[in-house]
């Protein structure tokens, strides 16, 4: 199983850019959808849509609920997780993806699942 998410979970995120320093994804889903667990690098979200989420950490039994208005845009640190759409609305998000690893001593490696407010 692969970890990319447009491998692991192609019908809900797409690439939409990228080059050698970064990766921008598209994610679209309707509620009720729910994606296999996947990885994120460090990214930057910008949500084009409001919706409720419920993430579930790769590594743990973590699970976060989240809600997140049009329009947001915030750190997401690098994690593995899987998600589901709990809202009525549909999920619309845009992630740019850093392809250069965080500094070490980056206080972002032990960052909550999902954004980072």
């Amino acid at each position: 199983m692969t970890s990319d998410p447009t491998v692991s979970n192609g019908d809900v995120y797409q690439v939409v850019f990228e080059n050698d320093r970064v990766r921008v994804l598209e994610y679209t889903d309707a509620p009720g959808h729910r994606t296999t667990i996947h990885h994120h690098p460090d990214s930057v979200m910008y949500t084009l849509s409001s919706f409720r989420r419920r993430l579930v950490s790769g590594s743990s039994d973590d699970t976060r609920e989240v809600e997140m208005p049009a329009g947001f845009v915030g750190w997401l640190p690098a994690q593995d997780h899987a998600g589901e759409n709990i809202g009525d609305t549909a999920t619309h998000v845009l992630f740019v993806e850093l392809k250069e690893p965080a500094s070490a001593g980056d206080a972002s490696a032990s960052a909550p699942l999902g954004p980072a407010g």
